[in-house]
């Protein structure tokens, strides 16, 4: 990848068709994930989540863009499970613009944020169907914490880790 991506606060409204089009082209994870396509539901999700007792307002909704185009969505959440913790919900990345060191530079764009609003540790969930996933967080310095097995009498429930390391 020679141009670096522009990254930019994601609006709900405005930007809800270009995060949904990006999901569809993502689609392979969405489906690891949900069991299903994304959908208009699944954006609703990307733009309220928020970690438990989180505050959404200080939650980062980030778009990467390349040539005015959407190629990546990145979530992340502040405090918790600690006060000094930022945790990362989501790096979804254009399958076109994967192999290209997007994904570094999306952790980068995250790990600089959350050195500049004092967090002390980055976490992040991984999917243990989700091999390739772990691997890249684990090339970015990041360690198991904890593994949550998944839900019981939930189809679409997944086997969690709970991945770490210093800001």
């Amino acid at each position: 990848m020679t141009e670096h991506p522009e990254f930019r606060t994601l609006d709900r409204i405005a930007d809800a068709g270009l995060v949904l089009g990006l999901m569809q082209r993502a689609s392979d994870y969405v489906v690891l994930e949900y069991g299903a396509l994304p959908d208009a539901a699944r954006v609703e999700d990307f733009f309220t989540a928020c970690v438990p007792g989180g505050d959404l307002a200080t939650a980062i909704k980030h778009g990467a863009f390349q040539k005015g185009r959407l190629v990546a969505i990145c979530d992340m959440g502040f405090g918790y499970p600690e006060a000094g913790d930022a945790y990362i919900g989501l790096v979804m990345l254009d399958p076109a613009a994967r192999g290209q060191s997007l994904g570094q530079r999306c952790f980068s764009h995250l790990r600089e944020i959350a050195e500049a609003r004092g967090a002390q540790r980055l976490l992040v969930a991984v999917l243990e169907a989700n091999p390739k996933g772990r691997a890249f967080w684990e090339a970015m310095g990041f360690t198991p914490e904890k593994r949550f097995p998944a839900v019981k009498d939930d189809p679409l429930a997944h086997v969690r880790w709970r991945m770490t390391r210093p800001v």
